[in-house]
C-alpha cells in the first residue's frame, strides 16, 4: 500500500497525533511519504499533490482551511482521501462523522470504504477589484460570523475554540445588513446579521444550524440569520442546545434555501469568511456553486455517509483487518 500524507505544520491542538496515525497505518512492505505544508507555501499545496493518483491513499492532516484548500485541489481526480483532524475546530471531520482516534481511523483507511462527497466553490471580488475563486468544504459568508472569525485570529492558537466565544462577547452590537439572495434564478430580499452558504452545517456539540444539510445531495444550503441584535441570536442558540438536529422546535430567526448556484449581495461591503478563515478587507457580494461528488473520502461505520459506499472494501474487510498496534 502506498500512502501519501500532507500535514500542515501550522495546525492547531493535537496535530502531533498524525505521527501516531502514521505508525498505526503502515505495514511491512508499505511505502509512506509525508510532505509538510507550511504557511509560506506559494502554491498552497498544489505541488505536494502533483502525483496523488500514484498513491493508494492520500491523507490530509490539518484544520478546516487546509482541508478545504486541498480537497479543492483534488476535486474530480478520483483520489481516495482520508481527512485527519489536526486543526482547532475540525468541523469538516465532525460533519463527516468518522471516529477520531488515530488507530481507529488508520483501520478504516486499511479497510477502504469510501463515499463521494460534494464541495462548494466561491467567487468574489475584493475591495481592490481583484477576482478570487476558492473551494469551501463547510460554509462561507458575509456578516457577523466573519467579524467573529477575524477577531478570534490573534487568540486562536492559545485558546483554541474558546477564542470564538471570547470574540463574540467582545462584539455586543453586531451590525445588521440587507441581503439580496438569488438561488437558482429566484431572488429573495432579507435583512439580518449574516448570510452564509453551506456544504455542511453541523457545529460543535453536534448542533446543526439547519436540519438535513448534507454534503452528498448535490445542493448548497443558504442560511440567513434574520436577527437584529445579539439578544435575538440567543433564541436560535438555545434551540440548538435543546434540539441539536432542529427537527422538533426548528430554528427561530433562521431561514434557509437550497440550490446549486447562489449569488449574495450585501447592502454595504462587510467582512467575509471561508471555512472559518477571514478574508482580507471587505466584500460586497459573492457567487457560489456546488461541485457534486467531487471527492472520494474514507468513511467508517460511524459516519453518516457510510451508506454512500455500496462497494466491497478496497483493501480488506473487518474480519481480515485487526486494529493497528
Amino acid at each position: 500500500m502506498r500512502i501519501l500524507i500532507i500535514h500542515n505544520l501550522a495546525s492547531g491542538f493535537g496535530s502531533d497525533s498524525i505521527y501516531e496515525f502514521q505508525r498505526s497505518i503502515v505495514r511491512e512492505g508499505d511505502e509512506c511519504v509525508m510532505r509538510l505544508l507550511t504557511k509560506d507555501a506559494p502554491d498552497k499545496g498544489a505541488a505536494l499533490l502533483r502525483d496523488a493518483e500514484d498513491f493508494d491513499l492520500t491523507v490530509i492532516s490539518g484544520g478546516d482551511g487546509t482541508v478545504a484548500t486541498l480537497l479543492y485541489l483534488l476535486r474530480n481526480r478520483d483520489v481516495l482521501t482520508c481527512i485527519f483532524p489536526s486543526g482547532t475546530a475540525n468541523l469538516f471531520f465532525l460533519n463527516l462523522g468518522n471516529a477520531a482516534e488515530p488507530s481507529t481511523l488508520a483501520r478504516a483507511c486499511r479497510i477502504g470504504h469510501s463515499a463521494h462527497t460534494d464541495l462548494g466553490e466561491l467567487s468574489w471580488k475584493d475591495e481592490w477589484g481583484v477576482s478570487h475563486t476558492q473551494g469551501f468544504s463547510i460554509m462561507a459568508g458575509l456578516g457577523f460570523d466573519a467579524q467573529i472569525m477575524r477577531a478570534a485570529v490573534p487568540a486562536k492558537r492559545a485558546m483554541g475554540q474558546a477564542a470564538y466565544f471570547a470574540a463574540a462577547i467582545a462584539h455586543p452590537k453586531p451590525s445588521v445588513q440587507h441581503f439580496t439572495i438569488t438561488v437558482d434564478g429566484v431572488t429573495y430580499e432579507r435583512t439580518g446579521l449574516s448570510c452564509l452558504v453551506a456544504n455542511n452545517a453541523m457545529m460543535q456539540g453536534d448542533i446543526e444550524i439547519i436540519p438535513n444539510c448534507s454534503m452528498a445531495d448535490g445542493l448548497l444550503d443558504v442560511i440567513v440569520f434574520e436577527v437584529g441584535d445579539r439578544a435575538q441570536l440567543l433564541r436560535p442558540i438555545f434551540s440548538g442546545l435543546v434540539d441539536p438536529n432542529g427537527k422538533r422546535i426548528g430554528r427561530p430567526f433562521i431561514e434557509s434555501f437550497t440550490g446549486k448556484e447562489v449569488v449574495v449581495e450585501a447592502s454595504v461591503p462587510v467582512n467575509m469568511e471561508i471555512d472559518g478563515d477571514p478574508m482580507e478587507g471587505v466584500v460586497r457580494s459573492y457567487s457560489a456553486r456546488i461541485i457534486p461528488k467531487s471527492n472520494r473520502l474514507v468513511v467508517d461505520g460511524l459516519s453518516r455517509y457510510a451508506h454512500e459506499d455500496n462497494n466491497a472494501p478496497l483493501f480488506g474487510d473487518t474480519e481480515q483487518m485487526p486494529f493497528p498496534v
